[in-house]
């Protein structure tokens, strides 16, 4: 029989604020569940709120203090928020009714694509072709978006290829890249400082500002790193000029 749930903690975050935490550290359960919360809400907006902000393990939920009384003089506005979100986590499901994508990103590792790749393989002790087929072999989770428009946090690295961040980040990140942080990967879908070892790129897009839905990735969805040469990523490339 799996273990309950604990329940869930209420905290605030300033005077406009209040985080709603399920558990900690990256887990999917705990994340699946936070996800399906921040839905909720978003499903069905409260005049009140003004933002919500889902994180690997719990929701900041952002309220308008005048609103969040309810007309109540008297009423604390924290406390009248937090009542509110009490009562929504009554009807809280269990995981997100989301369908997940899986999305397929090629990559040309290391070289002029990666230049933390050799790093990676002498700190690991592994070949380089060890290296592109334990990272590459995974189906990474996007437990949350952050950092800059569609970077995703994604979990499920190997063991083997955890790399803590660089003791001092980069100026300049190309869009593409792909990178390592601690026990986590992603992919800047800008150009941007980074402090993360960056191991390859890839020829797409991550971040198309012109479209409707701008981000190639969203939490919940499964991401497959695809291999490809350095003459395959120059012809994607340019193909998308």
């Amino acid at each position: 029989m799996a273990a309950p749930h604990p329940e869930p903690r209420i905290f605030p975050m300033g005077d406009r604020a209040l985080v709603v935490e399920f558990g900690s550290g990256i887990d999917l359960v705990v994340n699946a569940r936070a996800r399906a919360f921040a839905e909720q809400l978003l499903a069905r907006p409260l005049p009140c709120v003004t933002d919500v902000v889902p994180g690997y393990a719990c929701v900041t939920v952002h309220f308008d203090p005048i609103r969040a009384r309810g007309g109540q003089q008297s009423a604390q506005p924290m406390e009248a928020m937090r009542e509110v979100l009490v009562q929504a986590l009554g009807r809280i499901r269990e995981t997100s009714r989301r369908k997940p994508r899986t999305i397929e990103i090629p990559v040309c590792y290391g070289g002029e694509h990666g230049p933390d790749f050799g790093d990676l393989c002498q700190r690991s002790g592994l070949t380089e072709d060890e290296v592109v087929r334990l990272h590459s072999e995974k189906v990474y989770m996007v437990y949350l978006l952050g950092f800059v428009p569609g970077f995703g946090y994604l979990g499920g690295l190997d063991r083997r290829l955890h790399m803590p961040r660089r003791p001092v980040p980069r100026k300049r990140i190309p869009a593409g890249s792909v990178a390592i942080g601690g026990e986590q990967t992603g992919v800047y879908p800008l150009e941007t400082p980074g402090g993360w070892n960056l191991i390859g790129r890839t020829p797409h897009r991550m971040f198309r500002v012109e479209q409707e839905a701008p981000t190639v990735m969203e939490a919940g969805d499964e991401v497959r790193f695809v291999p490809i040469s350095g003459a395959e990523f120059d012809r994607v490339k340019a193909a998308q000029r």
